[in-house]
Order: structure tokens, then sequence, then C-alpha cells
């Protein structure tokens, strides 16, 4: 079986990539995986894909990132993975599943790509264990199936180290070049976390590469100088623009896209620390989640009591962290626990021994490739998992950062277990039986929680299988059988069913796109989960009631005239079936088609409506490709329009018509709106029954309601 010898040959190297037909089945599953169902995603993460909306409405907002049509204020990333997104939107029209595609392409791409790094060092069975553990992620699949980030993130960066290995084995400083200077587009993606795998990238160059000291650190130097250069391009150039010439920086506390950067993404995602006003971290709120001000938000959150600088209504409630979020107790086996571990961790312990494994014969003088390779994945992997072990604020698919590292030791582990098993001469013939025992047992732990709602077959094929075959080439240790051989390779497989099913949870149960996470109860969304939802009292807190929205999907059905019980861009949680199917976006309804046919008959001015958030935009936006205004970012807190900057928009033509939503009737914006505004009737504009003329403009079962006002100053 000379493909499981994992042998590291000159030769190897310089082969033209050929066809693999393990390689080719990975590569299927993986498209199966991130592709199927995509179709019937209505808006995916509605925060990002009102962006892209407004993003294809002119080139200004294109370039910002703006989150709505006047270009008021940005989303909370680079706009980087956006313009992608907004090109492939321009091309198949903007959908759900378009502004999807590019991260289920990248998502795809990362399986030949982890071949591509592993194969040349440690042999065929390597790359190709390597490659269906990655296909089988299950946070990798659930977040490559939304318009989050992440996915064309781990691509730009696991390409990254693709032109790293290329330039060592190849001698090619071109390559190690490009290596770093994909990291600086990867800053310009999701910023520092960019930056989180650099440890690995020195410590490999400098292990690695082959060049005299001076050219060697010189080369390093200009490579980090062009990083820092890409990096912090598009932000400095946006820094450097008057603040009264350009949108407001989503999310950031000083209106500034390099604080965000090392802030708001960047050492808040550590400490936890988020800022804010009243005690409360403004961005413990999430894109979709219920906000306060809005009247739709639970108000026991400890949130602020009013927005800074003249808000909307009052600013995110709701926890953070590990509470809200599912991330577990922070320590060093916080990626073992049952919230984080059904994600990425599957194969951790497997890819630790590995690891153990393969650096048994590590000395320094006599230092190989594979020590060298083995040393740059576990230095992505340690800081990685140590950063989630201990940070206070993270969402549980940023794991897919881990999957590199994961399934690159677990494939050349896979494959130097194998050749010791066949040596059979030292005690390292146990490896592979007890890497195997081990791994079946706490894949058994991450599913037997989960036994009410799957079944108990699954948790007990996965550990039954798996300890038997650890049995079977203990017993059969030494002897050059087939059935050792059928044994090992059902081993390395059984190791995969749990992780491929979970990967399959997101088509099988839903998710939400807004915080997407794998397992059976990941309709609920990022790892909310029935925990948080005791938490936050069934479905009921402080008087509020949370609606459950219908089956519509996305926004809602856009024919239904957001006549269903709730206001067009209200936002609802928990589906009744107890998961978000596809198309369902978290906290959208559909269009009121009488208001829009009201403000179109209407319109004089540049934007039809103005909003409070984006979820009432949405479909204002992306539907109906309609210019909105929206008054507040990703974070109520926002302080995007003052009685100023909104008299200076109403005098200059940009608007006149203000849905106010919820009762911050203590918010300075809505008294200015108040006191200068005419209250439109709802009969106007409402073509349904009196029932449904009520639930447009009046109470609609969170404390709130929604008045159209008309703005005109003389």
């Amino acid at each position: 079986m000379k493909s499981m010898e994992g042998t590291e040959t000159s030769n190897e190297i310089k082969q033209p990539l050929r066809m693999d037909l393990w390689l080719m089945a990975a590569v299927l599953m993986a498209a199966f995986l991130n592709l199927y169902g995509i179709w019937d995603e209505t808006y995916s993460n509605t925060y990002y894909t009102t962006a892209v909306g407004s993003m294809l409405q002119s080139w200004e907002n294109f370039f910002y990132g703006s989150l709505d049509s006047a270009g008021s204020v940005t989303i909370d990333k680079p706009p980087l993975v956006f313009w992608i997104q907004a090109a492939f939107a321009y091309v198949f029209g903007l959908h759900g599943w378009s502004v999807i595609l590019p991260q289920a392409l990248a998502g795809i791409a990362l399986v030949p790509l982890i071949y591509l790094c592993v194969k040349p060092t440690f042999g065929s069975l390597a790359a190709r264990f390597a490659a269906f553990a990655m296909a089988f992620t299950p946070v990798g699949v659930a977040v490559a199936r939304t318009n989050n980030i992440d996915a064309m993130l781990v691509f730009v960066l696991l390409l990254a180290a693709w032109f790293l290995l290329r330039g060592i084995r190849q001698n090619r400083i071109s390559s190690l070049v490009i290596a770093f200077a994909l990291i600086g587009v990867g800053f310009n993606m999701k910023m520092l976390q960019a930056y989180m795998v650099l440890p690995a990238f020195y410590l490999l160059y400098v292990l690695g590469v082959q060049l005299k000291v001076k050219k060697k650190y010189a080369v390093l130097a200009g490579s980090t100088a062009l990083m820092l250069l890409i990096s912090v391009s598009w932000a400095v150039i946006v820094d450097s623009i008057p603040a009264d010439k350009r949108p407001y920086i989503g999310s950031s506390e000083t209106n500034s896209v390099m604080e965000l950067a090392f802030g708001y993404n960047g050492v808040s995602r550590l400490t936890g620390d988020r800022g804010g006003a009243g005690g409360q971290p403004p961005s413990a709120s999430v894109p979709g989640q219920p906000q306060a001000g809005d009247g739709t938000a639970p108000r026991d959150g400890g949130g602020e009591s009013g927005v800074r600088n003249g808000g909307w209504g009052t600013a995110p409630a709701g926890g953070g962290g590990g509470g809200m979020f599912a991330t577990g107790t922070v320590g060093p086996l916080r990626l073992f626990q049952q919230e984080l571990s059904g994600q990425a961790s599957w194969l951790l312990p497997f890819a630790l021994l590995s690891a153990l494994a393969l650096l048994l014969s590590f000395r320094w003088r006599g230092m190989n490739a594979k020590h060298k390779e083995t040393l740059f994945w576990l230095a992505w992997l340690v800081p990685v998992g140590g950063f989630f072990s201990i940070a206070g604020f993270f969402h549980p698919y940023y794991l897919i950062m881990l999957a590199p590292p994961v399934a690159a030791l677990a494939g050349a582990g896979a494959s130097y277990m194998w050749a010791k098993y066949r040596e059979s001469a030292s005690w390292q013939a146990w490896l592979l039986p007890s890497s195997i025992a081990i791994t079946a047992l706490f894949q058994w732990f991450i599913l037997q929680t989960y036994e009410s709602t799957i079944g108990i077959g699954w948790s007990i094929a996965v550990a039954g299988l798996g300890l038997l075959v650890a049995l079977v080439l203990a017993v059969q240790n030494g002897r050059e059988r087939g059935a050792v051989k059928v044994a090992a390779l059902t081993g390395l497989a059984a190791m995969l069913i749990g992780p491929a099913y979970w990967s399959a949870t997101p088509i099988v149960y839903g998710q939400d796109a807004m915080i997407p996470a794998a397992g059976p109860t990941s309709g609920f969304g990022g790892g909310m989960g029935r925990i948080a939802l005791q938490g936050m009292g069934g479905v009921q807190q402080g008087g509020i009631g949370m609606e459950r929205p219908s089956q519509q999907g996305g926004v809602g059905d856009a024919q239904s005239g957001g006549i269903d019980g709730r206001l067009p861009g209200e936002m609802g949680m928990f589906p009744s079936d107890g998961g978000m199917r596809p198309g369902q976006g978290r906290g959208n309804t559909g269009v009121d088609q009488g208001l829009l046919d009201y403000l179109r008959k209407n319109q004089s001015t540049e934007y039809l409506l103005a909003v409070p958030n984006y979820n009432t935009a949405a479909p204002y936006i992306v539907d109906e490709k309609e210019k909105v205004v929206i008054l507040h970012g990703f974070q109520n807190s926002d302080p995007v329009y003052d009685e100023e900057k909104l008299e200076e928009l109403v005098r200059s033509g940009g608007v006149k018509y203000f849905l106010v939503i919820g009762t911050g009737s203590n918010s300075d914006l809505i008294a200015w709106i108040k006191k200068n505004g005419n209250v439109i009737n709802a009969s106007e504009y409402t073509t349904g029954s009196i029932e449904q003329t009520k639930s447009i403009n009046g109470s609609f079962g969170r404390g709130g309601n929604a008045v159209l006002y008309e703005v005109t100053l003389d």
C-alpha cells in the first residue's frame, strides 16, 4: 500500500498535480455540503446583504462598504469580501445565494488547497485524510453557507500558507513575498484576526528558508513591510478623509478604521470589554438579534439607557461573550467543552497526538521537512486555540480558523503513525490504535449530549467502531495482512463519521445565517441554542413577547404586505419548529406593499425613507432596489446622526419620510422627528383589514409602535 507510507521524495515535489480520485471525492462532498440548498436563502446575513445592496447603488457606497444608500454608516468590517459579493450580485443579481456563493466556493477550495499543502512532505495518505478532514469541518461548512467573512479569510490564509511552503520547498523568494502579502489581504477582510497565523509563518520562515543570513532577513523585513502596507492601505485612505465627507465607521468608538481594527475588532475580542456607555458593551448585540429601542429586545440585559449623542432609542441589550453565544467557560479545555467541541474539535485529540508523534524524533541538528512543517501547523493551532480558550467575546463560527492546522496535523499523523505501526519495531506501533481509541471516545462525548435529538445510534456507532478498530490493530500488531490495512482505513474513516454528520446539520436542521453554527440545535444560531433559550425565560423576557417568525423565509414573503402580525422590519428570533430553515434570516419580515406604493407615489426626495435599523431597511434596499437611509449602524449606539445632521438631510432634499419604531420616546432624534413631522395615518397606505391595520400602526406585541412621519421644513 505505497500511498500509505507518506514517504517524502524530491520527485514528488516536482511532479505535476495528477487526478486523485480520493481528492475528487472530498471536493465533491465539500461542494454538496457547501452548496446544497443555498438557493433557498432569501438574505443570509441581513446586515451584510443590506450593505451589498447599498454598495451596488453607488461607487462611493461600494468603496466605503456603506450599510445604507445615503452612505451614512459603514459595516463593522473592511469591505474587501463585500466587494467580491457585490461583484457576484452584479453579475447574477442580488439574492441570498449570490452573496453566499463566493464563500461557498472558498470553502470548497480549502479542500484541494490543504491537499496541496500536505502532500509534498507527508505523502498521499496524509493529503487525502487532510482533505476529508477539511471537507468535514462542521463550522467550516456552516459559515461557508452564509455571507459571513470567515470562509473567505481562511481560504486566503491557507493560500498564503501554500505560497510559503512552496517558497521554502523550491527556494522561491517571490512565493515567500506573496505569502506575507496575502496576510495583508486577509487583514482587509477581518482585520487583526488575519494576524493570528503570523507566529507560524515567522517560525517556518526562520527554520525553513535556505538563503544567506543577510538576504534571508532582508526578504523577511521587506515581506513584512509589504504586508503592513497592504493591511492599512484602505484604513489609512479612509481615515485621511474628513469625517463629514465620508460615512461614520460603524461600531467604532472614534469614527476611525484604525481604532476599529485594534479596538472592537482587535483587543476587545480578547478582553470582552467592548466599550459603550452605561456599563453595557454595545456590541453585546449581534446582527439580527433583537435590540432595545425598536420594541423588540429583552430589557433585562443591563443595556444602555440611551443612545450616545442623540440616538434612535435605547441601545442593544443582551448578553455577551460566553453566555449569550454559548462559547463555554474560559480555560485550557474550552475547545473540548460541549459548547464548542462540535464545531471544529472532532479531530483535535488526533491532531495533537499526531503532532506529538511526529516530533518524537525531533532534534535541532537533524531537523527535517516533516519536523519543520509539523511545527508550522502546531504554531498555527496553539496560538489560535489559546486565543479562543481565553477570549472574552467571539462567535463559534470563528473556530473555522482551527480547520487548516487540525486537518493538516491529523493527515500527517495518520500517515506517520501508520508507517510506525507497520514497522512494529518499537512502542510507537501503539500510537495509531491508541490515538484512534482516544479520538473515538472524545467524539462519543460530543454526540451523547444530543442523543435525545439525534438518537443513540450515532454515538454508539462512532465509539463502538473506533474502539473495535483500535482493538483489532492492537491484537494484529506486526502482522502483514490485508485485514490490518482494512482495519486501519476503517479506523480513519470512523473518525470522520461524527464530523461528517455534524457538517450536514446546517442542511438537515437549518441554521441561523447571522451567527452560523453546526449541530442539531444550529437553527437557533450561534450556539445560543436551548441553553440560551432557557436563560431567556422561555421566549418571554421583561414582559415583552418574543413572537416566532413565519416559515416564509428571509425577510418574509414579499407578497404578504407585512401583515402577518408584524411590521416590515420587525425582528423575530425563534422559528416554531426549533430551527432556522434555509432562507430564514433572523429578524425580518417582508415589504409592506401598501406602504411602498404610498412612498413611491408621494416621493419627492433622493431617498425613499429613513428607518432606524438595517432589518427594517433590508427588504426595500435588497428586494425593491430602493434608496433608504439607516439612522444607526450595527450598534444602536453608533452616533451616525444628530439633530443638526438630520435637519441638513431633510433641508437638502434627502428624505422626508421617517418610520419610527419602538418606544424610545426620550431619544433626541425621535423627539426632533415628532416635533417637526406630521403623522401619516396608516389607513392611507394599509390595504389590509382593520386587524391588519392595527398590527401596522399600533402595538405589535413587543411594547412598541410603528408610525410613519412626514417631515418638511420651511
